[in-house]
């Protein structure tokens, strides 16, 4: 049984791992569960609620940052509280249109809220591009943020 537990619980990783670049896919969240299970695979010996609480604040904290990042990649380059509110709204609608609507939901939000508000064309693509680039942050810091939790662990694991 124990066997089955690190099996599960490395490929949970692995999948958490990638799944923090491919977007749909609730990367951090997994890796959690893998960490979980492997704390659980070792009875909890060397890895105790302490750091499992650690991780947890870590892996809630990881649910804001997508938003967070597309909105701020949308004030950056000047867009509008609409461009904003769009690319926020853009997001939300796109996870159930699989990759391409996350991809193309916090663009398209944005630049309907910026062209609604200013009516200007050019700024609208530049507030869509904005919100690119904040997803490509989000991206960034949710892999930082899942090599903390990997480092975490195996430090309270070796100690």
């Amino acid at each position: 049984m124990t066997t089955l537990l690190w099996i599960l619980a490395v490929v949970l990783i692995i999948v958490g791992v990638v799944g923090t670049v491919v977007p749909a896919v609730p990367g951090v969240s997994l890796v959690f569960l893998g960490l979980l299970i492997a704390a659980w695979a070792d009875n909890f010996t060397n890895v105790g609620w302490m750091t499992l609480t650690v991780l947890g604040v870590m892996t809630l904290a990881s649910f804001g940052i997508d938003l967070y990042t597309t909105s701020i990649g949308a004030k950056k380059v000047g867009a509008s509280k609409l461009a904003v509110f769009g690319a926020a709204v853009g997001a939300l609608v796109g996870i159930f249109f699989g990759v391409v609507g996350l991809i193309v939901g916090p663009f398209a939000g944005a630049f309907v809220g910026e062209l609604v508000m200013r009516k200007d064309l050019k700024q609208s693509v530049k507030a869509g591009a904005g919100t690119w680039l904040g997803l490509a942050i989000g991206i960034a810091a949710k892999i930082a943020l899942v090599f903390a939790m990997l480092g975490v662990f195996l430090i309270a694991y070796v100690l």
